[in-house]
Formats: C-alpha cells, sequence, structure tokens
C-alpha cells in the first residue's frame, strides 16, 4: 500500500509534515487495528446510508462497499501494510480503498468523522467483548452447576476467616460460585444494553447538515437506536467504563475461587484434584503438581483493575467534546478484554475438570468443632437455654474436648452433663456432620435438598 503524508490527510491547513516523534506519539495503528472489522462495517453501513439518502451516487457507494470488503479480506489475510504515517486503522482502510476503487472513496467520509467513526468501532468493538463474555459466563455457570449436581450431598467444611466454622455441603459451595458469576452474567447483559446506541452520524460534534438517516446505520450496525446527543456520543467513553466495571467485578470472583483452588490442591487439603491440562510440573521437584492456571487468573485480575483506574483517570478532567487524550481509551481495555476473556475460559477448563476428594472433604468438615453451633442450637430448641448462654455452655464444651485431644461427638454424654445437666443422649443426633448439614433447610440453606432445588432453579433460568 503506498505511502500518503499527514499533511495531505489534514488538508490544505499544514503545509509540512510532522516531526518523527510526533508522528510516534500520535500514531494509534499499532493497537487500533484491532478495529478493522468494526470499522469497516461501520463505513458499509454509512456508504449503504449516503446513497439510500442520496448524498452520493448509488453506484460510488457500492464501490466503496465492495472495496471495502477487499479491504478486510487483505487485513484478515495477513497481507495489508499498515502505515504509522496515516495515524491509524480509519486513514489506513480510508487510503487502500482509494487505491482499490479510485476517487469515490473520497466520498465515503462525507458526514462523518474520525470523532464519531471510532466512537462507532469502539462501541461495536466492546459490544463484541460483551458478547463473548457472556458466552463463556454461561459455560462457567454450567460447568458449577454439574459440579454441584455431582456433589449435593457431599459433606465439607465451610470457613470463615478460613477457619473451619460449620459443615457445608460441596455443591452449596459451588452454586455460591454460581449465584456470583450469575451477577456477573446480568451485569454483562445490562452493560450490553446501556450502550447499544449508535454515535455514528454525530460528526465531530455537532452534528451534520447533511441530509442523512441516523436510524439506518444505528439498524444495520446493530444498534437499538442513535445516540441523542452529537457532543455525548463522540465525547464519553463510560460505555468502556462500564465495560471495565464490569470486568473487574467479574475477575474478583475469579480471582477468590482461583484462590481456593490453589488452597484445596494442596498436599494439606487434599479437597480436588486439578487436572494436567490446568497444571503444571517442576523443573527440579519431580513430584509437584502446580495449579498455574489459578494462579494466573489470580494474578491477571490486577491487570483488569488497573486498566479501569487508568481509563477514569484519562477522562476524569477532559472538557467536551473530542480531547486528543482519548486516543489512550483502547490499549487498557483491549488488554483487559483478552485476560478476562482468558481468565474465563481457564476457570471453566478446571472447573469442569477437577475432581473432588469427598472423603477428604467430610474428613475435614468433622474436625475443628464445626458441630459446635449445632450443639448450641439444641441447648436452645430443646434444652430451653438463651442463646448467650447456650453459646457459654458450648464454648465450654470445646474448651473440654480440645483439652481431651477429641472433637465433640467424641466426648462422654457424663463429660457433657458435668458441663451443664440438661444435656441428653438426643444431642448426638445434631453433632454429625451429615446431621449438621440435613438440618440447614432453610431458603437457600446447604441442605442437600436446597441445594437440588438451587441447581433446579438455575437449570431453568438458563433454558
Amino acid at each position: 500500500m503506498a505511502e500518503t503524508t499527514s499533511n495531505q490527510m489534514w488538508g490544505g491547513r499544514f503545509a509540512d509534515k510532522p516531526d518523527a516523534i510526533m508522528e510516534a506519539i500520535n500514531a494509534s495503528i499499532g493497537f487500533d487495528q484491532r478495529l478493522a472489522a468494526q470499522d469497516i462495517a461501520g463505513s458499509r453501513a454509512h456508504a449503504a446510508m449516503l446513497a439510500a439518502t442520496g448524498i452520493v451516487e448509488a453506484s460510488d457507494a457500492e464501490a466503496m462497499r465492495e472495496g471495502l470488503l477487499t479491504v478486510l479480506s487483505e487485513i484478515e489475510g495477513g497481507t495489508f501494510t499498515f502505515s504509522t504515517a496515516l495515524e491509524d486503522i480509519h486513514m489506513n482502510v480510508e487510503a487502500r480503498l482509494k487505491e482499490i476503487v479510485g476517487p469515490a472513496a473520497g466520498r465515503l467520509h462525507t458526514a462523518r468523522s474520525r470523532n464519531d467513526q471510532v466512537a462507532t468501532d469502539f462501541r461495536l468493538w466492546v459490544r463484541d467483548q460483551l458478547d463473548a463474555a457472556e458466552a463463556q459466563l454461561l459455560a462457567l455457570v454450567r460447568a458449577l452447576l454439574a459440579q454441584a449436581e455431582t456433589g449435593a450431598d457431599w459433606v465439607m467444611p465451610g470457613f470463615t476467616h478460613l477457619q473451619t466454622a460449620q459443615p457445608v455441603t460441596w455443591g452449596h459451595h459451588m452454586m455460591a460460585y454460581v449465584e456470583m458469576f450469575g451477577r456477573d452474567l446480568s451485569r454483562v447483559r445490562d452493560a450490553r444494553a446501556r450502550m447499544n446506541e449508535c454515535p455514528l452520524g454525530a460528526a465531530a460534534l455537532a452534528g451534520t447538515g447533511f441530509p442523512i438517516d441516523r436510524d439506518m446505520t444505528a439498524a444495520a450496525l446493530g444498534f437499538d437506536r442513535p445516540c441523542a446527543n452529537s457532543l455525548d456520543a463522540v465525547s464519553d467513553r463510560d460505555f468502556a467504563l462500564e465495560f471495565l466495571s464490569v470486568a473487574s467485578i467479574s475477575a474478583m470472583h475469579l480471582s477468590r475461587f482461583a484462590e481456593e483452588l490453589v488452597i484445596w490442591s494442596s498436599a494439606q487439603f487434599r479437597f480436588v484434584v486439578l487436572s494436567d491440562r490446568f497444571s503444571t510440573g517442576s523443573s527440579i521437584m519431580p513430584q509437584k503438581k502446580n495449579p498455574d492456571a489459578a494462579e494466573l487468573i489470580r494474578a491477571k485480575i490486577g491487570r483488569i483493575f488497573g486498566a479501569q483506574v487508568a481509563l477514569m483517570t484519562v477522562m476524569k478532567g477532559l472538557p467536551l467534546a473530542y480531547s486528543k487524550d482519548m486516543q489512550e481509551d483502547k490499549e487498557q481495555v483491549f488488554d483487559a478484554a483478552d485476560n478476562w476473556l482468558l481468565s474465563l475460559a481457564a476457570m471453566d477448563g478446571m472447573v469442569r475438570d477437577m475432581a473432588a476428594n469427598a472423603p477428604a472433604l467430610e474428613a475435614a468438615a468433622a474436625s475443628g468443632f464445626s458441630t459446635a453451633t449445632d450443639l448450641a442450637d439444641w441447648l436452645v430448641r430443646v434444652a430451653g437455654l438463651p442463646f448467650r448462654e447456650a453459646h457459654h455452655v458450648t464454648g465450654s464444651l470445646v474448651a473440654v474436648a480440645e483439652a481431651r485431644g477429641c472433637d465433640l461427638p467424641d466426648l462422654a454424654l457424663e463429660d457433657m452433663k458435668e458441663v451443664h445437666g440438661a444435656i441428653t443422649e438426643d444431642v448426638f443426633d445434631v453433632l454429625g456432620v451429615r446431621n449438621s448439614v440435613a438440618s440447614r433447610t432453610s431458603y437457600g440453606g446447604t441442605a442437600p435438598d436446597q441445594v437440588r432445588a438451587q441447581i433446579a432453579r438455575w437449570k431453568e433460568i438458563l433454558g
């Protein structure tokens, strides 16, 4: 593709080429070439609209539309030569189009600016990423549902402060992440609906005097409607910020789960075995099987958080409408999208492949006085003690068991009676971990029947 100087692109106002340093800092083609497909889709819609409204000849519009498909095939085929002198993806495409179709290409920029063009391209790209994230989240939620269904009645320890708290079920723990990623899914859908307005036709900032049909281009590009204010259309990037916010919240959920998988797969816990496909070994220690995929998810999240802060910082002090600062709106969004989607895919793979160690889960659930709350509840419900007194009695029994090196179910009834005479043989019915989880029948509780009910609810939601 032939080179073109930047002064030709900007018109007669500039008589000389920019300094090489200016060219380097001004060019964005090194990263915004990722918008090629969206840029060409927007230009093809714009050309069709220009013909339909009589602004350009139909033959010129058709030549431009066909030529743009040629440009796209060259880009996708890797034969297109990108030029930094042409600054960005828009001018690179337009210059090549001129070589293909001749002077008619110069009519393509009628009634638009690079300001509304890039805003449209970027919205289209972000919308595509939201669609990809929706698909990945659906896959991950389904993988978690499968794990929950398999282990709906497997008992495991529930933790607070990473200390054993009360027994729960494996299914219940998996369903907690179903709820989290389900909310992420709803945020993705909300963000997509909110940003689905078309900036094309806003031109530089004030609209245009040409008789354009903005509804036509919006519909052609799959938008719900045109943006209602031309200043806002070209100057805001809240759709990208909302994308980063949604990604950051979802990434936080991924990181929390990744942290648990790192802990659970350790030799000290042995709660899960991760597949070889999502683990690595050590170059020196042959016994090692490292949860590197989970660790990398945990680390990549910082890049997503950082992207949101970076774009907020770019946008926070800009007057309306467009400023060149906004060229810095893309690289961090591209990076965050890549890492979020990769992390979602990796987590989906780990969840599908991982095997829970049910005996180790149950053994851990039975340790650490995990049924102490059940004992306190029994003292309230059966022995009639006020909860604060029951709490004190239970604490005393825990101290006795700890001193004797056993757990609560291993204490003799006589030992319990020495602490409080109202305790009877029936107390042992609530001290087993299986009895404990079975008793938690409140809505959203850990009882296996409740877990299965929530699994059924989610299967109905997903269809």
